[in-house]
């Protein structure tokens, strides 16, 4: 049943991919226009601090975890925002062009950013795709997604972990004087990463594995279902560009029937629509299916929350979850 939703995702998708992305190519030259006029930016701040941008409020996390105070990090994405439909304003353009480093996830997720990361690619501006780092035979394979690779490689502890690596070693080669900071820093999230991934365990043992079913708006926790034993099933594709037909509704509705699954989830980064269309859908064959709360997927929570962490907003998740699912 699962494939053949996919399968017919696919048909659907496939052909609104390339129309959505061929609408991005004049506000994409109209962009790269502006960054052709941009200076070139001084190495370091007046105080002596590497200059960062980070795209995700994920990798904003990262960066600021192992760049600590030797670092000056600016994030383009906020609490909420889907970096699939992210479009660069001037502000932003100004901030790429200025900064000493970029760093950005790779893979399609920021999607309408691609063209100008490989125009700062050819002048030689500083940027970092972190998912370079990662063994490509190890990723989720995609046939209707542009990268051909699930780009939601957060919910993989272990790929984080080796990003985190990755990201401490650009930052060593940019800012040596600070090298031994950014290693000592490095160590001890992926300490605290190890820590994770051993709470997350523990909390899923304690629901049954046929309850395991996560049905979600949109296919983001394919990573954390391959992970940690869960069937996962999105109305939308991988990328929130594509919409779920009626027909992806109807079906979706009555797998959920035929297994009985107790609960499905929102995102906060995506409207919710399209999963109370799915729970008004079982309800009208007699069914009931709860919304067992807001999951965090494609980007963090509130700055200064803990869900604004990737640790915090890690284990909100899978609280979340086992919690709406038992």
């Amino acid at each position: 049943m699962a494939k053949h939703l996919q399968n017919r995702k696919k048909t659907n998708r496939q052909g609104l991919f390339y129309m959505v992305k061929a609408k991005q190519v004049l506000g994409v030259l109209l962009l790269l226009g502006m960054m052709l006029g941009c200076k070139d930016s001084p190495k370091k701040e007046s105080n002596g601090k590497l200059k960062v941008v980070a795209t995700t409020s994920m990798l904003t996390d990262l960066l600021q975890q192992v760049g600590g105070d030797a670092i000056e990090i600016q994030g383009l994405m906020g609490s909420g925002v889907d970096p699939h439909l992210y479009k660069a304003s001037e502000g932003d353009v100004n901030k790429l062009f200025t900064a000493d480093m970029v760093f950005y996830s790779g893979l399609h997720l920021e999607g309408k950013l691609v063209e100008i990361f490989e125009k700062m690619e050819k002048q030689h501006r500083k940027t970092v795709a972190v998912t370079d780092v990662l063994d490509k035979k190890e990723l989720l394979a995609s046939e209707y997604f542009a990268s051909n690779y699930d780009p939601h490689i957060w919910f993989n502890i272990d790929f984080w972990k080796q990003i985190t690596e990755y990201t401490a070693q650009k930052l060593q080669e940019a800012d040596p004087k600070n090298a031994v900071l950014f290693a000592k820093n490095s160590a001890r999230y992926l300490e605290a990463l190890e820590v994770l991934e051993k709470e997350i365990r523990d909390i899923i043992s304690t629901l049954p594995a046929e309850k395991r079913i996560l049905v979600t708006a949109h296919d983001a926790f394919n990573y954390f279902g391959e992970a940690f034993g869960f069937q996962v099933l999105g109305l939308q594709g991988i990328s929130t560009a594509t919409e779920a037909g009626v027909q992806d509704v109807q079906q979706l509705s009555e797998f959920i029937i035929k297994n009985k699954v107790k609960s499905i989830f929102i995102e906060t980064s995506v409207p919710r629509r399209t999963i109370e269309a799915l729970q008004a859908s079982v309800g009208s064959k007699g069914h009931q299916v709860t919304i067992g709360g807001s999951l965090y997927s494609d980007a963090l929570g509130t700055k200064g929350t803990i869900e604004g962490t990737y640790i915090g907003m890690f284990k909100y998740n899978v609280n979340t979850i086992v919690s709406a699912l038992k």
